[in-house]
């Protein structure tokens, strides 16, 4: 198992990313949980098998329709304490 602290920036708000977030990750067998914040940017930590874990993380570079992702910081972290995959 893997787990990753993620940062994406660009138009991520307000297009419906969170939801479309966790759609996929709940259908990868994800854990961890997905956030705006207050700086415009969304925050995530995902956490799985690193396939899973990397697939989510190349189709996050496209985002939905409305998105446009510029940039992903991303950052080993501990896996979450609860499971499932939630948006926050």
């Amino acid at each position: 198992m893997i787990a990753k602290h993620l940062i994406l920036s660009g138009r991520v708000q307000g297009v419906g990313f969170r939801d479309w977030m966790v759609t996929r990750a709940r259908r990868l067998a994800l854990a961890g949980w997905v956030r705006n914040r207050a700086d415009g940017t969304l925050e995530a930590l995902v956490a799985g098998d690193a396939p899973a874990v990397e697939e989510l993380l190349r189709a996050c570079r496209r985002g939905p329709r409305l998105a446009r992702v510029t940039s992903i910081e991303e950052d080993l972290a501990p896996p979450p304490d609860t499971p499932g995959f939630h948006r926050r």
